[in-house]
């Protein structure tokens, strides 16, 4: 009865949703296709429909409530299939039919359809309550080395979050109707978070989890240069929340639970920065914008590093062709900002400030000790 008061294509359109969101086979992938490009209204409507299954996702659950209590009549079987004849309506239809989502806003109509076909679809309406715990959207975001992006989530209609990626980073971000999760796997990222009280955002790091409503941080994890192996916060504007991890754990909507935490969190304000590896969180200490903000304009501080790491650290952003045989001179300390695409002026300053001499060894260049 819904059905037949109901526009068949978005009718269509919402049922290959669902379809799609469950994984097709390789036969119906080709009907989704034929079906896509039978006529240009599919394709307008599947990306209507799409959008408002988003926001279906995130609306209140009493409005949920109310979209299936205005659906009980609906058919229960599975519809067999999107390119059923169109649906016609018939002089016996109930005239009080629609009355139920009258006064609700011009998102209740297609929003009903996207709630039917899902349940339908999903075979029972508790298939639509674990519709709705999904993520309602998940991306894999990756730099090459020397790259850097800058990318915008789609968390707020009108000003969404967005992240700057480093060289050689990743991340995972996924996107839930309580909450924002964004998983770093390698690299270094700065989030400028949209203020949510209702969807708080997290970022896993190592064993480090972030916790914040809106602000502007950075996050680092490597496994090589500066602070190899450890994850460092630090804070531009706002604060944030720092603690260990849980360990990583499936969740009830079948994704990773890192929004759990334990050992007392450590609070950071503006211009403060914290350490953390495997014993745990180091102290907080000072940071100045500078510092925090020089891998963005593409430059490498260094402040009494060890040569071996600033090697390394340069590494992550290109190749150096630069090799240390010599534990002492691995051990030596350099300091300044350097422009990564000027390797050059690091290499040939080195003699000049350290007790070393630059040694061709074919494709590569050993860093050596002056001899007496």
């Amino acid at each position: 009865m819904f059905a037949q008061d109901h526009d068949p294509i978005e009718l269509a359109a919402a049922t290959w949703a669902a379809r799609r969101h469950n994984g097709l086979s390789a036969e119906a992938q080709i009907e989704w296709q034929a079906w896509l490009s039978a006529d240009p209204r599919h394709a307008v409507a599947y990306e209507g429909i799409t959008a408002t299954m988003g926001r279906v996702r995130l609306m209140p659950a009493e409005d949920v409530t109310a979209l299936k209590s205005g659906l009980t009549g609906a058919p229960r079987k599975r519809i067999a299939t999107p390119l059923a004849p169109p649906f016609r309506k018939t002089a016996s239809q109930p005239a009080e039919r629609g009355k139920w989502r009258r006064g609700r806003g011009p998102l209740f109509a297609p929003a009903a359809v996207a709630v039917l076909v899902v349940a339908v679809v999903g075979t029972s309406w508790l298939g639509l309550d674990r519709w709705r715990s999904l993520p309602i959207y998940e991306h894999a975001f990756a730099t090459e080395r020397g790259q850097q992006i800058v990318a915008t989530l789609p968390d707020d209609p009108t000003h969404g979050s967005t992240v700057q990626l480093d060289t050689a980073t990743r991340l995972d971000v996924r996107l839930f109707h309580s909450r924002r999760e964004v998983h770093l796997t390698e690299g270094q990222a700065l989030f400028s978070v949209s203020s949510d009280k209702a969807r708080p955002f997290h970022v896993r790091a190592g064993n480090l989890l972030v916790t914040v409503v809106g602000t502007r941080f950075s996050v680092r994890h490597t496994h090589s240069g500066l602070d190899a192996g450890r994850t460092v916060v630090s804070v531009e504007e706002g604060s944030v929340r720092v603690s260990r991890a849980a360990p990583p754990a499936q969740g009830r909507d079948g994704g990773v639970e890192s929004s759990e935490a334990i050992d007392k969190p450590v609070d950071l304000a503006a211009g403060q920065m914290v350490v953390g590896d495997d014993s745990g969180i180091g102290p907080v200490t000072p940071v100045s914008p500078a510092a925090s903000a020089s891998w963005r304009s593409g430059r490498i501080s260094f402040d009494s590093t060890p040569l071996a790491l600033a090697l390394a650290e340069f590494e992550r952003y290109r190749s150096t062709g630069l090799v240390i045989n010599d534990p002492a001179v691995a051990k030596l300390k350099v300091g300044g900002s350097y422009n990564v695409q000027q390797l050059s002026r690091f290499t040939d300053a080195l003699p000049h400030v350290l007790p070393v001499r630059l040694v061709p060894h074919g494709d590569v260049t050993e860093i050596a000790l002056r001899k007496p």
